[in-house]
Formats: structure tokens, C-alpha cells, sequence
């Protein structure tokens, strides 16, 4: 494991079942939690239909942009499950089943007595020199393939892959957040946050409006990489939250 200042990841959510409502997705929020923690910055998740053009062509148009792409879904037995084969057209290399993952589904059925069906093998399809994501809840593996890491929909399922590839990722340095609770709403504080944000390039800084009986107050969120920047955003904060607060007192 390596730790770089930047890393990045995308994430392709797949299944008509999401986008129907049918399903409420839980993946993407574990994936951006456990990203964070590990210094992995999420910069963009899409969701599409099982559909082979829209899953080869989201696919092709977020892996050259960051280092690690994850998806979700499509992997399973059922006629719909497209995902191994869109993945190996997106790579241009065959699709095939794995001789590896046939043995450990072979003798998974095996051992619990049922029939290793054809619809059941289709579990054990990937591309051509794609490599292993162990499945230790339901044994069908999912795959990596360059920065493509290829894991089933199923959320109990997914987040075991998910702790098998995380050591092994390249990590980025941590980020550290500051919460400051604000009196005024966002009106009151967009101009000169928007100036305090340009002055601190190395922070991000972001605003959470609330509304609790008659009145607008707001959460702002600094967040850096390094303590020094995070510090000095967030007193530039504070004074202006008290520049405000004294410019309300003297209008009364």
C-alpha cells in the first residue's frame, strides 16, 4: 500500500431496478464512507439500465478519468445480469467462464446439494484476464480488470468485496473536516463565504442550510488535507460569522 496526496475513484451503479425506484440503493453511500476513511476521493457516481451500450459507454468514459472505477450489480444468474459481458466489451477481450470460478461455484452447489445449472454458471463469466474479487457471504466472485473493479448489487455482498479490495488500493492523505454551526442563513452568508473560499484555495468549504421554526440558520463544513489550511479557513469563518452578528446588532 502507497499513500498519494490524490486519489480518486468513480463509481457505475447498474440495474433498471434503481433507476425504476424498485430498489433504493445503499451501495454508493458504504462506498463514499469507506473511500473517505481511506483518503479515496468519490468524484462521480452513475447509474444506468442493464443495457450493453449505456454500461460500455459509461464505463469507457469514467476509467480513463480517475484511478479505481467501482460498479455495482449485474453479475448475478439471470438473463439481465449483463454486466461481465459489457465490462469485457468495454476492454475488447472475450467474456468466458472462468475455469477458477467454475470450481468454487461447482463445489459450493456441491456441498449444499443443489444442481450447478447453466443459469447459475453464468456467475462464473468475466473477461479474459480479469482477476478475482473473493465473495466470502454467496462464494460467486467478482472481478477486477485494469482499474475496474467489478462487485455484485447486492449490498451485504457488496460491501464484503469492497473490504477485500480496500487494502489493497492506493491510499490519499486523509481528509479533515471542520463543522462550524452558523446563526444566519445562507443569503446572509453567500457572498462573503464565496470570498473566504477563494482566499483559502487548499480547503473546500460547504454549506448545509437548516430551517427550525421561523428561522434559517447553517452548518459550514471546511474540510483539507492538511491541519494549517483547515485552521485558517476555519477562523476566517468564524470572524465572519461575528463580523455579521455585530453588523446585525448595530442595525438595531
Amino acid at each position: 500500500m502507497t499513500i498519494d496526496s490524490i486519489v480518486t475513484a468513480a463509481m457505475l451503479a447498474i440495474g433498471d431496478e434503481l433507476l425504476s425506484g424498485r430498489t433504493k440503493d445503499k451501495n454508493i453511500g458504504h462506498l463514499a464512507d469507506m473511500l473517505q476513511l481511506a483518503g479515496i476521493d468519490l468524484k462521480e457516481v452513475r447509474i444506468v439500465a442493464d443495457e450493453e451500450d449505456a454500461i460500455v459507454a459509461a464505463l469507457n468514459a469514467l476509467r480513463p478519468g480517475y484511478d479505481y472505477v467501482f460498479t455495482s450489480g449485474g453479475i448475478g444468474p439471470t438473463h439481465d445480469d449483463i454486466t461481465a459481458d459489457a465490462v469485457a466489451k468495454a476492454f475488447g477481450v472475450p467474456c468466458e467462464h472462468d475455469a477458477a470460478a467454475m470450481q468454487l461455484l461447482g463445489e459450493m452447489y456441491a456441498r449444499r446439494d443443489m444442481e450447478f445449472t447453466e443459469a447459475r454458471q453464468r456467475m462464473a463469466r468475466m473477461p479474459v484476464g480479469a482477476a478475482h474479487i473473493r465473495n466470502p457471504v454467496s462464494t460467486a466472485p467478482g472481478f477486477i480488470i485494469g482499474n475496474v473493479y467489478v462487485m455484485a448489487g447486492v449490498p451485504q455482498v457488496f460491501q464484503a468485496m469492497l473490504d477485500e479490495v480496500l487494502p489493497a488500493l492506493r491510499k490519499g492523505a486523509p481528509v479533515l473536516s471542520l463543522a462550524i454551526s452558523c446563526p444566519f442563513g445562507e443569503g446572509e452568508i453567500g457572498a462573503p463565504l464565496a470570498a473566504i473560499q477563494k482566499a483559502h484555495p487548499e480547503t473546500s468549504i460547504g454549506s448545509y442550510p437548516r430551517y427550525v421554526g421561523q428561522s434559517f440558520s447553517t452548518e459550514i463544513v471546511v474540510r483539507a488535507r492538511s491541519q494549517e489550511p483547515l485552521e485558517a479557513a476555519g477562523a476566517a469563518v468564524e470572524a465572519m460569522i461575528e463580523e455579521i452578528r455585530r453588523a446585525k446588532a448595530g442595525q438595531r
